[in-house]
């Protein structure tokens, strides 16, 4: 596992201390593991072709398929911020042959909607890579990084804008996060996709963004933004020169994650099985190579090491949520 996955886990582990349990999981003989697969398995996906997930999600699978010797199915199931795709596989058989890989943005969601809940409703299976965020303005504003914007927006109370891709998204929570950390006041603007918002951006309309780092390098190498910093506590390799937010603001961290998941009550015997293969799959450096191409860096965790992973999250945006004036159970606009 790779040292970044170790931390995260490790410390998610040391909170949760509990292990993956699944009350009333089917049996599976020895034989019935052993042969396993003997059919194609079909991998549900929240988002559409082309897109981040899709691209992590088929190269898993090409993998997979390459250890097992069987198809494995892309089931691209986007729409309701993952509420359909995390559906789809809550509901499918627990058998082994239905698996999905889902986001923190899927989490987030689901926190919002009250339903299907990632940390108790689905299986976890492995922590399958993560990825970081930066915090953006245009490279008119006269900051160089974190301090002086921090420094820069209490001077301006109430008067700057901040753009997301939608409420109580993972690119709008960073910046709340942010905000309320460091005691800012500003309003957001929320957009319906991450482009028009760094449109936005460069032409004076809003003064900050926090999207996912793999969409930067287009808009840094036409020198019309400036990145402040990353969001890992740590540099990454998808960002090597730039700062972490960290070192400037103790406790703020962002990851944004992929996680692989099975239907609650999958025999935990394949679960194991999955788990082995997954883990085998990510420390393959080609793999790890194409990932992080993709825009993420592979991890590969124990199910027990994710579960933990996957309680903190929720206990942390649940918390966020709240703080930021969300009414759970309530369909985000």
């Amino acid at each position: 596992m790779a040292m970044r996955g170790s931390a995260i886990v490790a410390s998610a582990a040391l909170v949760s201390g509990l292990a993956v349990t699944q009350p009333n999981a089917q049996a599976a003989s020895a034989a019935d593991v052993e042969a396993y697969p003997v059919r194609p398995v079909r991998m549900v996906l929240a988002s559409g072709p082309g897109s981040a997930p899709d691209v992590i999600g088929r190269l898993l699978g090409n993998k997979l398929s390459e250890i097992w010797g069987r198809p494995i199915v892309v089931d691209n199931r986007p729409g309701a911020t993952g509420l359909i795709a995390v559906e789809t596989l809550a509901k499918s058989a627990p058998d082994g042959y239905t698996i999905g890989m889902f986001t923190m943005t899927n989490l987030i969601a689901m926190l919002m909607y009250q339903k299907y809940m990632l940390a108790t409703e689905l299986g976890p299976v492995t922590l399958v890579g993560t990825t970081p965020f930066a915090i953006v303005v245009n490279a008119s504003t006269p900051v160089k990084n974190i301090a002086e914007w921090i420094a820069y927006a209490k001077a301006r109370p109430g008067q700057l804008r901040y753009g997301s891709t939608g409420m109580y998204g993972s690119l709008h929570m960073c910046m709340e996060e942010f905000n309320a950390i460091n005691g800012i006041k500003m309003t957001h603007v929320p957009y319906k996709s991450a482009v028009p918002v760094m449109t936005d951006l460069i032409a004076g309309e809003i003064h900050v963004f926090c999207p996912a780092v793999p969409m930067l390098p287009p808009y840094m190498q036409s020198g019309r933004i400036r990145v402040l910093g990353e969001t890992y506590n740590e540099p990454t390799k998808l960002m090597p020169d730039v700062p972490p937010v960290s070192a400037t603001v103790p406790g703020f961290s962002l990851y944004g994650w992929y996680g692989m998941h099975v239907p609650l009550n999958t025999p935990p015997a394949i679960v194991r099985k999955i788990n082995a293969e997954l883990v085998k799959a990510l420390k393959d450096p080609k793999l790890a190579k194409l990932m992080l191409v993709a825009g993420a860096e592979a991890v590969g965790s124990t199910p027990e090491e994710y579960k933990a992973f996957l309680d903190k999250d929720s206990n942390h945006w649940t918390k966020m949520l709240k703080q930021s004036g969300a009414t759970l159970g309530k369909p985000r606009p």
